[in-house]
């Protein structure tokens, strides 16, 4: 019970309790501006103690711009105003700045001030995480600017016509200027639209399904349809891709007449080149046998005209007959080609010419077929000889024998030179198929393993 009207004393220890729990930093500051006490929330994570402010003028412990701030709001104290606030940013010995916001109260008549402080650090923290934000999304928002922009150049610059629809929705999402003419409408009109809707005799599903099959096996064959509004023949070739979740069919569009003018045109010089190459061309089927032959085969072989040539094996014309042909269709239908295969043809008159082969497999029909291209190769023979004979070091070695060998041991080892130049022939012919060269030497797989061991084909082999 109170026994007057006066408030009770409040001891000196529950006011320090009461202050340092109120704010986060308290100062007492006498009236020439030295820092008397300094009471830190015990609860507060970052300001320690603070104990060596105290003596300190408090000018010597605010920045210079909190100082003329520290300065204007004294003079409204001395005024007689309340209720005053002060943001300032405090300068401490060890060179950090921290933010504080204190209210200002006078205390007693000599002037003191009891300056109660929140610590703004926090909400520092939290304005420059939301001015970083926004400095990101500027940055961001620029690239998206920017990519824009490039893609609508490229779109309005490229000259063929491109579509983008969305598998999704089925409608077009996007197009530039030269797609919306061949297909005769406005791009702003368009855009939005039913793309199925844009092609006659078209259903939305079928449309947008025979589109996904066509860009999920990447083929080249296009699909071919006709717009509504232009009643243009054209060719469809999409390509499926996913965008921020989203799939988008890129579609390339080509007029009908452009594609069959380029086809056409290449035809035309494939069929040139087949009629009056230099090189001769036959098409075989899988068994060898001839289906067609161009004007520089005939020529090669001396045939009076095609008539002669087809429905005749190819093995017919090669000086190794069954051989050679089993060889280049083993290979060819394993690797798909065969370069530079040297052989010999024999022509209907008995003679024979060297030549070097290129065969090709077609197998991207229900009749595969052999394409071989046949170059004489005579007169690069003919240079060889002309160059010095044989090449061998095994030659060359039986050549230093004349003068120091009777001539049965020079032949005897001419022999054995030639026999392992005939059976290295073979198996580079061969592509190192023993069995091949074994028929094509005219020996047993035995003899040739025999011969192998002989010359030391098969220890350098590897095997």
């Amino acid at each position: 019970m109170l026994n007057s009207g006066k408030l009770p004393m409040i001891p000196p220890a529950l006011m320090t309790e009461v202050l340092t729990s109120a704010a986060d930093i308290t100062l007492l500051v006498a009236p020439n501006l030295r820092v008397v006490t300094v009471l830190v929330n015990p609860g507060h994570r970052s300001f320690g103690q603070l104990t060596d402010w105290e003596g300190m003028q408090l000018p010597d412990i605010l920045t210079e711009e909190s100082c003329r701030k520290l300065e204007m709001r004294l003079s409204d104290l001395h005024g007689g105003r309340t209720g005053l606030s002060l943001e300032i940013n405090h300068s401490s010995q060890q060179s950090w700045d921290f933010p504080v916001r204190y209210s200002l109260h006078r205390m007693g008549q000599d002037g003191s001030i009891l300056m109660l402080g929140r610590d703004l650090r926090p909400l520092a923290e939290v304005q420059q995480q939301l001015v970083t934000a926004q400095l990101a999304l500027e940055r961001d928002y620029e690239a998206q600017r920017e990519l824009d922009t490039r893609y609508r150049v490229l779109m309005e610059m490229t000259r063929d016509p491109v579509m983008l629809v969305s598998m999704s929705s089925g409608r077009i999402a996007d197009l530039n200027p030269a797609a919306a003419l061949l297909l005769g409408g406005a791009r702003q009109e368009m855009i939005g639209t039913a793309v199925a809707q844009e092609f006659d005799g078209r259903r939305r599903g079928e449309f947008l399904d025979a589109l996904a099959n066509v860009a999920a096996t990447d083929s080249t064959n296009p699909v071919e349809v006709t717009a509504r509004r232009s009643q243009r023949r054209v060719l469809v070739t999409p390509k499926l891709f996913r965008a921020a979740g989203e799939r988008i069919l890129l579609c390339l569009i080509d007029p009908a007449e452009r594609a069959s003018q380029a086809s056409d045109e290449l035809g035309e010089n494939l069929q040139r080149l087949y009629h009056e190459g230099v090189d001769g061309i036959v098409f075989a089927d899988a068994e060898g046998v001839i289906r067609a032959a161009n004007e520089a085969f005939l020529n090669l072989t001396d045939a009076s005209g095609i008539a002669a040539v087809r429905g005749r094996s190819i093995a017919d014309y090669l000086v190794r007959g069954q051989v050679d042909l089993r060889v280049l269709l083993d290979n060819v239908k394993r690797t798909g080609q065969i370069r530079l295969y040297a052989t010999r043809l024999t022509t209907d008159f008995s003679g024979q010419i060297a030549v070097e082969l290129s065969a090709s497999w077609l197998n991207d029909r229900p009749n595969p077929m052999m394409v071989l291209v046949i170059r004489d190769a005579g007169r690069a023979e003919s240079l060889r000889r002309a160059g010095g004979g044989l090449p061998d070091e095994g030659a060359r070695s039986v050549m230093e024998l004349v003068g120091s060998s009777t001539l049965k041991d020079i032949v005897a080892e001419t022999t054995d030179v030639i026999e392992k130049m005939c059976i290295e022939t073979a198996l580079e012919l061969t592509r190192n198929n023993r069995v091949a060269a074994a028929d094509m030497l005219g020996l047993s797989r035995q003899s040739l393993y025999v011969k192998l061991r002989k010359y030391g084909i098969l220890n350098r082999d590897g095997e």
